[in-house]
């Protein structure tokens, strides 16, 4: 072949692809205006149902999860649709059948991916939180505040937003500190061995009553118990519920204020709360002690 004939056969085959491109402009056209329109509804659709969903069952986080796994949906419909209607059908076709072939490929390359989502799905149903619940899942504590497709967001007390996969919200312990809305703290006071401990407890329990934060009813009681006879002190264990749906700081504050009036009772009672008592002994027969006490202090 000469030149001159390749040189010719190059030009035909640009023609005509141009002439093939220009006479499916149309078809592109449509298809492109498709997926503008197959977006738009999508996302009507998707706030639509988020918005229906979260009227029926005032849940946030599962009207926001299906309402974004919807417009999703209608999304690759819309793609699929403008594919065949651009005239690139076999490309949809194609598309749709390397995915079948590949299932177990894309399988194990996005493994982490389809098990946060299929994780997502569940707990969008069936979960141990609700939005502003506090949860400590494994040894991330905070408020919850999103579920998504792929993570759930927490708010740590301390500022920081951590996104953990919804696989590992499933499979690790999740600990609710608000579902019912109750917490038990705790915190030891020692009294010094002569005090009488019964009416120690006593006037414990008439301090934890005057703190209008701390609940006592029939199910959430207040008790105080010895806990330990230690060096110096009779140890004395307070244990007091809290209302938690402001968890932690007004939980923390309701503790500070315990702890607060339960020291100031109990002085103003009489009752002593000494220190460690340190006791120094004296071996090898030595009989004075080598520094004063004036040296002690110093040092």
């Amino acid at each position: 072949m000469s030149l001159q004939n390749t040189k010719t056969s190059v030009t035909e085959a640009f023609q005509n692809s141009v002439s093939n491109f220009i006479d499916q402009l149309p078809q592109i056209a449509m298809g492109i205006l498709i997926v503008v329109l197959g977006i738009l509804i999508a996302g009507w659709i998707g706030k639509f149902a988020r918005r229906r969903i979260s009227a029926r069952t005032e849940d946030p986080l599962m009207s926001k999860f299906l309402g974004t796994a919807i417009r999703y949906t209608f999304i690759i419909i819309a793609i699929m649709l403008a594919l065949r209607a651009a005239g690139l059908g076999g490309i949809a076709a194609g598309i749709l059948t390397a995915a079948g072939a590949s299932a177990v490929v894309l399988g194990f390359a996005f493994k982490d991916i389809g098990e946060n989502f299929i994780a997502g799905i569940i707990l969008a149903f069936n979960r141990p939180f609700d939005v502003d619940d506090t949860v400590e899942i494994g040894s991330n504590f905070g408020k919850v505040k999103t579920l998504d497709l792929r993570y759930t967001k927490l708010k740590t007390f301390d500022g920081k937003d951590v996104y953990i996969p919804n696989s590992d919200v499933l499979t690790e312990p999740v600990t609710n500190y608000t579902e019912d809305g109750f917490f038990r703290w705790d915190f030891i006071i020692g009294i010094a061995y002569e005090d009488n401990i019964e009416g120690a407890k006593e006037t414990v329990l008439q301090a934890l009553a005057k703190e209008p934060n701390v609940i006592n009813d029939e199910i959430h009681e207040n008790f105080v118990i010895e806990d330990e006879l230690a060096t110096s002190t009779v140890n004395l264990k307070v244990f007091f519920w809290v209302d938690t749906k402001d968890f932690r700081k007004q939980a923390l504050i309701t503790k500070g204020n315990v702890v607060r009036n339960v020291k100031e009772a109990l002085e103003d009672a009489g009752y002593y709360m000494p220190a460690d008592i340190q006791e120094i002994k004296l071996y090898g027969g030595v009989k004075e002690f080598p520094l004063s006490l004036r040296q002690l202090a110093d040092k």
